[in-house]
């Protein structure tokens, strides 16, 4: 079977899309996982499937991590998936729905960039109480489509040497979290209202160049913290600065989250599987 497909990248975070809407497509965990591989395959973080809506949203948005096991939702994938929809497929406007299984979000394009409409936050726990070895930060967790736990290290040349494979790893697969598991990112506060941030993927089971969910949990987490207003910007790992904007009601329960940064298209082929 020769399989169409198009490469994207949101933010550094890549992606494997293929146009499914006819159904006629069906990958197993084992193919998804042989494509997303960066020696043997096309290479990815991710695959994206666009299919039919079924709730009446322009299209409905599937996410296979690279080790072929599908999740919930994918912000850079989302961000990603809005600009091959609204723009290579030519078929709707600037503006784009699809159902995930975090809910029913949108897209829009401001010029070059990407936003998205999140769906809203839930399972928040600031200082968890969780410890790994060899990390000394208190472990935040919130769910922003996906879970994610978020914890605030020291800057500069500390930053860069951070173990985060290792931390990652530790606080993935900590019973805590299980039997799901958690993403874990790693954050240093450049000034009040903007980060930087390091993440270690599940499903990826490494660190990846951005996480769109896992910027929101920082920037999210960062204003319980501090105060510090609504838009924040975060840099990641792949070079790119995104925005995160929100909007709270009570203590700590926020709406209207969006994340808006860039989403490109890299390329187009056909891979025999």
């Amino acid at each position: 079977m020769i399989l169409h497909f198009f490469k994207m990248n949101g933010a550094g975070n890549d992606f494997i899309i293929i146009d499914n809407r006819d159904l006629s497509i069906d990958l197993d965990a084992a193919t998804i996982e042989a494509l997303c591989d960066r020696h043997r395959g096309i290479g990815a973080d991710g695959l994206l499937a666009v299919e039919p809506a079924e709730n009446g949203a322009d299209f409905k948005f599937r996410y296979y991590n690279a080790d072929g096991g599908e999740a919930e939702m994918c912000g850079n994938g989302a961000r990603c998936f809005g600009r091959f929809t609204a723009h290579l497929l030519k078929e709707v406007p600037d503006r784009v729905t699809f159902e995930t299984l975090a809910g029913t979000l949108t897209a829009e394009m401001v010029g070059d960039d990407v936003r998205i409409a999140m769906s809203e936050p839930k399972d928040l726990k600031l200082d968890t109480g969780v410890t790994v070895p060899g990390l000394d930060a208190a472990l935040h967790f919130i769910n922003t489509g996906v879970p994610h736990v978020v914890a605030f290290v020291p800057g500069g040349q500390a930053f860069e040497e951070l173990d985060v494979f290792t931390h990652g790893q530790a606080i993935r697969q900590h019973p805590a979290f299980a039997p799901a598991g958690t993403n874990a990112n790693f954050a240093t506060v450049l000034q009040p209202g903007h980060l930087e941030i390091r993440t270690y993927e599940r499903g990826v089971e490494d660190e990846t160049l951005a996480c769109g969910t896992g910027m929101v949990a920082c920037a999210l987490i960062h204003h319980l913290l501090t105060g510090a207003p609504s838009p924040i910007q975060v840099d990641v790992a792949g070079g790119d600065t995104l925005r995160i904007g929100f909007k709270k009601s009570g203590d700590q329960a926020f709406h209207h989250v969006t994340l808006t940064g860039p989403a490109d298209f890299v390329f187009e082929g056909e891979i025999d599987i």
